[in-house]
C-alpha cells in the first residue's frame, strides 16, 4: 500500500468513527485540516511568542522545550495526551517573573521516543525524571521550581523522591499518587479511568486500535473540556504530535511502566516524603475528589503540603489559566 493510500484509509476510518463521539465534538471545533497538518512541524512561536525553542540530549533521550523570561527557574511539565503547549496560556505570564522552561516528556511531542526496554524501564518515572534533571542542569539550573500536571505530576513526584536537593518548590495538578490509585481500584475508578488499563495491554493491541482512529481517540480524551476552551489550532497541534512515529507506542509504554516498574519503585519508597513545599490542586469536576480526600492523601506524601480544589475538570491549565496563574504566583513567590 502506498503512503498516500494508507493516509486516505486512515482518514476514512477516522471519519467513520467521529459520529459516535458527538459529545466530544461539541467540546471544541472540528478540525478538518488536522490530518493535513500532521506532517508539518509545529510552530512553537504560534503558541509561545517570544520564547526560544530548543532541545537537549539527556542521558536517555532528546528533550524538546521552549524557554523565556528571567528570574528563578520554573519547569512546566504536561500530561497525557498533551505536550508542552498545555501551558500556552500560563507560561508567557509566568515568564514575567520566572525563567520558564516548558518541556515535552520523552515519548511525547517533539521529544525523542526511545524503545521501552526490559520491564518498560525507559518509561519509568525515574528515567523520565532524570531527563528533567539533565535538562535543567544543562541550562545551568541545579535547583528549580516544578509544576507537573497528570503524567507530568507523576514524573515530578518521582523526581522529588529521587532528587530532593533539586527542587525549590513543587506543584502537582490533578492526580493522586500512582501507588495509591492502583492499590485502591474500585468499579467507579476503573470506569472513569479505563484508559489506564487499556493502554497497559500487550503491544501492539492498543497501539493498533488507537492508530486506526487516532483523531477519534484524541477527541475522546478531551471530551470533558467545556465547549470553546480547546481551540481548533491547539487540537490540531496535539493531533500532529500524537501521530508522530512512535508516539502512540511511547505513551502506552508510559502507562505500562506505571503499572509495573513504577509500582516497584514507589513501593520501595513508601516511607519517604517529599521534602520541599508542595502545592496540590485538583479539579472539582474530575474523578479524584469523588473517590479520595485528595489533600489528605498528599499530606501523607509530604512534610509541607497545601492545596485546594479548583472549579474545573482535569485540564486546569487550559480551563482556568487565570485562576491557576494566581495560585502558582502565590505559592511560588
Amino acid at each position: 500500500m502506498t503512503e498516500n493510500a494508507r493516509r486516505e484509509l486512515l482518514k476514512r476510518a477516522t471519519a467513520l468513527g467521529i459520529g459516535a463521539l458527538a459529545s466530544a465534538n461539541s467540546a471544541f471545533p472540528s478540525s478538518e485540516s488536522a490530518a493535513e497538518q500532521t506532517d508539518q512541524k509545529a510552530g512553537a512561536a504560534d503558541f509561545f511568542p517570544g520564547f526560544k525553542r530548543s532541545s537537549v540530549k539527556t542521558s536517555g533521550a532528546t528533550i524538546n522545550f521552549v524557554t523565556a523570561g528571567s528570574g528563578p527557574p520554573l519547569l512546566l511539565v504536561h500530561g497525557y495526551p498533551q505536550t508542552h503547549i498545555e501551558w500556552r496560556d500560563v507560561a508567557p505570564r509566568l515568564a514575567k517573573q520566572f525563567t520558564v522552561v516548558a518541556a515535552d516528556l520523552r515519548g511525547y511531542g517533539d521529544s525523542s521516543k526511545p524503545e521501552g526496554g526490559e520491564n518498560h524501564v525507559n518509561y519509568s518515572k525515574r528515567a523520565m525524571a532524570q531527563d528533567l534533571v539533565d535538562l535543567m542542569a544543562g541550562l545551568g539550573f541545579q535547583k528549580f521550581n516544578l509544576v507537573g500536571h497528570d503524567r507530568g505530576g507523576r514524573v515530578a513526584h518521582r523526581l522529588a523522591l529521587d532528587h530532593p536537593d533539586r527542587l525549590t518548590k513543587l506543584a502537582i495538578l490533578d492526580i493522586v499518587p500512582t501507588y495509591k490509585v492502583l492499590h485502591s481500584v474500585t468499579n467507579e475508578l476503573a470506569t472513569a479511568n479505563f484508559h489506564w488499563w487499556f493502554l497497559t495491554q500487550k503491544a501492539p493491541l492498543p497501539e493498533t486500535m488507537i492508530a486506526n482512529s487516532s483523531e477519534v481517540w484524541l477527541r475522546s480524551r478531551f471530551e470533558r473540556i467545556p465547549p470553546g476552551i480547546l481551540s481548533k489550532e491547539a487540537f490540531a497541534e496535539y493531533l500532529r504530535a500524537f501521530r508522530l512515529p512512535g508516539a502512540i507506542h511511547a505513551s502506552c509504554e508510559d502507562y505500562r511502566a506505571g503499572a509495573t516498574i513504577d509500582l516497584d519503585h514507589d513501593g520501595a519508597d513508601l516511607d519517604r516524603k517529599i521534602s520541599c513545599p508542595l502545592l496540590v490542586l485538583w479539579g472539582a469536576r474530575g474523578a479524584w475528589p469523588k473517590l479520595y480526600d485528595v489533600l489528605e492523601v498528599w499530606k501523607a506524601q509530604g512534610s509541607n503540603v497545601s492545596g485546594k480544589e479548583m472549579p474545573t475538570g482535569h485540564f486546569i491549565a487550559e480551563e482556568k489559566p487565570d485562576m491557576l496563574l494566581a495560585e502558582l504566583n502565590k505559592f511560588l513567590s
